[in-house]
């Protein structure tokens, strides 16, 4: 009974940083979602059911669940603000700092890139 209690209520959580990334553009708001889906499965499954049929926010959910896909357009965007990022940092960091966040975008943007659309 704690167990759905705690799922719920991370599932709350990431459904508010989920809300806030919609307004905010440099934070995500899918992730969270996809995070939030996860929890409620475990929590609570009629309101996993009632983000899976949200009209905006369903269908890259359901995608994402049934096929491992993202949008291309999210692709872009992704790589994007990671590039941005690694910019930002070799700015403000300085060079060998810099290889580290490269290093990780660039492995994380090759597993972004290599899914489905």
């Amino acid at each position: 009974m704690v167990r759905r209690h705690l799922w719920t209520a991370a599932g709350l959580f990431f459904v508010g940083l989920g809300t806030v990334g919609a307004f905010l553009p440099l934070l995500p708001t899918v992730p969270f979602l996809l995070l939030a889906v996860f929890c409620f499965a475990r929590g609570n499954p009629a309101w996993e059911q009632r983000l899976l049929d949200h009209p905006k926010w369903g269908p890259p959910l359901r995608e994402w669940r049934t096929r491992r896909a993202i949008p291309r357009r999210a692709k872009k965007a992704a790589l994007a603000t990671m590039a941005l990022s690694v910019g930002v940092t070799a700015f403000t960091a300085g060079w060998p700092w810099v290889l580290i966040p490269a290093a990780v975008m660039a492995l994380s943007g090759t597993w972004i890139w290599t899914r489905a659309e």
